[in-house]
C-alpha cells in the first residue's frame, strides 16, 4: 500500500480511530520532546502508526480499550502477508510496541496488548566494510583541483577517520571544530553530544579545506551558513550530495555501490582488527549499548578467520 494510499485510507476510516489519532499524535510528540527524536524517526514512526491505525480501523477498532493481543498479532501477521521484510515487520511493531507502552503509563489503558508479540528473527547480517587496502586506494586517489576537491577528500578522511554518520558529518558546525585539541564536537542520535577524536590524514584534510576551501565556497553564499561541508554555491551540503561523492568516489577506485555508513563500518572494523577497545570504539561511534557494538568483533572474527585460511600450511582441505 502507498502512503498516498494509506492516507486515504486512513481518512475514509477516520471516523473509526478519533479516539486512537490524538493518542497517536500525543506520543510523537513525547518521542519528539522527551526523547529527542529525529525529524526522520518521527516521520517513519507515524507513518508506521498511521498504517496500524488503518488496520485497527478495518477491523471495528475504534477505542483504545478494545485493542487486544490478537488484534496485535494480527497486524503483524498483516505485514507478513503483504510481502514486508522482516526487518521492516520489526520497525512497524517496535513503533507499535513503544506506542502501547507509552499509553499504559499514561493510563490511557491497563494493559499492553503489544508486550507478549514476539518480534521477527531478523538473519544477522554483518555491516559491509572495505579492506585497509581499499580505503587507501579510496583516500589516495587524485580529487578535483579547488574548493571542491579539498572538501571531497576531507569528507571521506573525516567519514572514515572518525567514524561519523552522514547526518552527523552533515550536521558539523565550523565552531565543532577543535584541531588544535584534535577533536570534533558531535551531535548524533536522540540529541547525544559526544567528543570525537580526529587526526593524521582527516585531521590534515579537514584543516587544509577549512583554510583554502570552505571561504572560497562560503564567498559564494547568499546567506551564512554555519556548517563545516558547504556546496557549490555556499550553501549547507545535502546527504544525498555527501551519498554522490562517495559513490563516485568509490567507483573511481573499482569500489561499487559504497555508501557513507560503509566507511563507518570500516573505521570501527579496522580500528577492532588494530587492537582498539571495544568500549573505546562503542565511545566514538556514539553507541548507547555495548551490544550495538559488539557486531564488529564478528567481522574481527571472520577477519581473523580468512587470515588463518590464507597463512596456515594445512589450513585448507587437500
Amino acid at each position: 500500500m502507498t502512503r498516498a494510499t494509506l492516507r486515504k485510507t486512513f481518512d475514509e476510516a477516520g471516523s473509526r480511530v478519533a479516539g486512537l489519532t490524538p493518542l497517536r499524535d500525543e506520543y510523537l510528540s513525547h518521542l519528539s520532546v522527551e526523547r529527542g527524536a529525529s525529524r526522520a524517526t518521527l516521520r517513519s514512526y507515524a507513518d508506521d502508526l498511521e498504517d496500524y491505525l488503518v488496520f485497527l480501523s478495518e477491523h471495528g477498532v475504534g477505542n483504545i480499550a478494545e485493542v487486544t493481543h490478537a488484534n496485535v498479532e494480527a497486524y503483524a501477521a498483516d505485514l507478513k502477508h503483504r510481502g514486508y521484510a522482516p526487518s521492516s515487520v520489526e520497525r512497524h511493531m517496535a513503533a507499535v510496541k513503544g506506542f502501547s507502552k507509552f499509553l499504559v503509563r499514561e493510563e490511557y489503558c491497563q494493559a499492553n496488548p503489544a508486550d507478549l508479540v514476539p518480534l521477527p528473527k531478523i538473519p544477522e547480517r554483518l555491516p559491509d566494510a572495505i579492506t585497509v587496502e581499499q580505503a587507501d586506494a579510496l583516500l589516495s586517489q587524485p580529487f578535483r583541483d579547488g574548493p571542491l576537491g579539498l572538501r571531497d577528500r576531507a569528507m571521506l578522511e573525516v567519514l572514515y577517520g572518525c567514524g561519523l554518520r552522514v547526518s552527523e558529518l552533515c550536521g558539523l558546525d565550523a565552531s565543532d571544530v577543535f584541531l588544535d585539541e584534535g577533536l570534533l564536537r558531535v551531535m548524533g542520535k536522540g540529541s547525544r553530544e559526544r567528543a570525537v577524536p580526529i587526526g593524521g590524514m582527516a585531521e590534515a584534510a579537514l584543516a587544509a579545506y577549512m583554510d583554502a576551501g570552505r571561504p572560497k565556497l562560503a564567498a559564494k553564499a547568499k546567506r551564512t551558513c554555519l556548517a563545516v561541508f558547504l556546496n557549490a554555491r555556499g550553501g549547507c551540503i545535502s546527504r544525498q550530495s555527501v551519498h554522490a561523492v562517495v559513490r563516485d568516489a568509490g567507483l573511481a577506485v573499482g569500489i561499487k555501490d559504497l555508501h557513507p555508513h560503509t566507511l563507518r563500518h570500516s573505521f570501527a572494523t579496522h580500528m577492532l582488527e588494530g587492537g582498539a577497545d571495544l568500549r573505546a570504539i562503542q565511545e566514538i561511534l556514539g553507541h548507547s549499548d555495548i551490544s550495538t557494538t559488539q557486531i564488529y568483533t564478528h567481522v574481527s572474527r571472520a577477519h581473523i578467520r580468512q587470515e588463518y585460511l590464507a597463512a596456515h600450511p594445512r589450513a585448507r582441505k587437500r
